[in-house]
């Protein structure tokens, strides 16, 4: 008999597809066949000619389970689909059948078999297949994974809750996730309390890290929609740091972290050279990750074969210097399977900080 959990959040940005890839992982050392569905798609792409969930396609891809992708992402939003299910072209009952039906098959194949909500647990509400539902309708057990915190964290919890046990779903444990390294047994401590006495346990999921939560260089391309001059290596790349190159090429210089991303107008000729310069010395192989030429300007025709002869990653844009800064600094970057060096890190770190144990014992 095939075991299902279903992984849902209390919002956004809490680690909700981290938890899904770290569990996949643990689930896979313990049972011979984990399976994974997405079953409400908010965020699509293409894979291959059909239209599918960003996740569903992530973990297809990552785990191998490309020839499931049909069963994985029942039903995907496109861009029109609330539109055509409020004007009754689409119905809630066949919608409910097409997930019903995929995740039946699914267990059929598999031995554990991970449900993967959308955002909290009023998502897919307005075709009628919100998180809450559609986990009563699954039969499945469902952990909601919480950020950090210990007020935020207890009312988001109770907040997402409520709808959870209007809908008669079986909630049985709460991940705070993200928390420091430090802190990490005062909070869930003090979480727990909120809800001593309730039957809901409480668990600590991954410490807060920065390799997770900033971006790569793959991540940056796709977020300003240009292309990237890098091999696959330098594409996974995490930037920890992006500096604004608007002091002197020597300041600049000076004041270069470990992985930073420099965002600098097509202008500064003098400092594209030194940089793309630089990028051949390991120290600073180190500290340069890339770079983004920005501005109407043309680059100057030396200075462009400069920087193309060094092999320094970099992506050219039109926009101004700040709001390229302010796009990239406002974005949460999400996991995609180009992102190895992130992957690699949760599977590792899951073993550490993820009692996967415990999780299937509540199953």
């Amino acid at each position: 008999m095939c075991k299902k959990l279903f992984i849902a959040a209390t919002g956004q940005n809490c680690g909700k597809t981290t938890m899904s890839v770290s569990l996949m992982h643990l689930a896979k050392k313990k049972y011979g066949r984990v399976g994974f569905i997405k079953p409400i798609g908010p965020k699509i792409e293409m894979f291959g000619d059909r239209m599918v969930d960003m996740d569903a396609a992530l973990m297809a891809k990552a785990y191998g389970l490309e020839k499931d992708i049909h069963l994985m992402s029942p039903v995907a939003l496109h861009k029109n689909f609330t539109k055509e299910f409020l004007a009754g072209q689409i119905k809630r009952e066949e919608l409910e059948e097409r997930v019903v039906s995929s995740v039946r098959e699914l267990e059929k194949r598999y031995d554990f078999l991970i449900i993967e909500g959308a955002g909290h647990a009023g998502v897919g509400s307005i075709i009628g297949l919100n998180n809450a539902r559609v986990a009563h309708l699954l039969d499945a057990p469902v952990i909601v994974v919480a950020g950090s915190g210990i007020g935020s964290v207890v009312d988001s919890i109770r907040l997402n809750m409520a709808l959870f046990e209007k809908e008669k779903a079986d909630v049985r444990l709460a991940v705070i996730n993200k928390v420091r390294y430090d802190k990490r047994k005062h909070i869930i401590d003090l979480v727990r309390q909120a809800f001593a006495g309730e039957p809901l346990n409480i668990t600590g999921g991954f410490n807060y890290s920065p390799i997770l939560a900033n971006p790569t260089l793959g991540h940056i391309s796709r977020l300003l929609n240009l292309p990237l001059r890098a091999n696959a290596k330098e594409r996974s790349r995490i930037i920890h740091n992006i500096q604004l190159g608007a002091a002197s090429s020597q300041k600049v210089v000076d004041n270069l972290l470990d992985d930073t991303l420099l965002v600098v107008t097509g202008s500064r000729d003098e400092l594209l050279v030194t940089i793309s310069s630089l990028y051949h010395i390991p120290e600073y192989l180190e500290k340069i990750a890339g770079l983004i030429i920005t501005g109407h300007a043309p680059v100057s025709e030396i200075s462009q074969r400069i920087v193309e002869d060094s092999g320094i990653p970099y992506i050219r844009i039109d926009e101004t210097t700040a709001d390229v800064y302010t796009a990239i600094s406002e974005d949460v970057a999400k996991i995609t399977v180009e992102d190895v060096e992130k992957l690699n890190w949760i599977k590792d770190h899951a073993e550490k900080e993820i009692d996967f144990e415990a999780i299937d014992a509540l199953l």
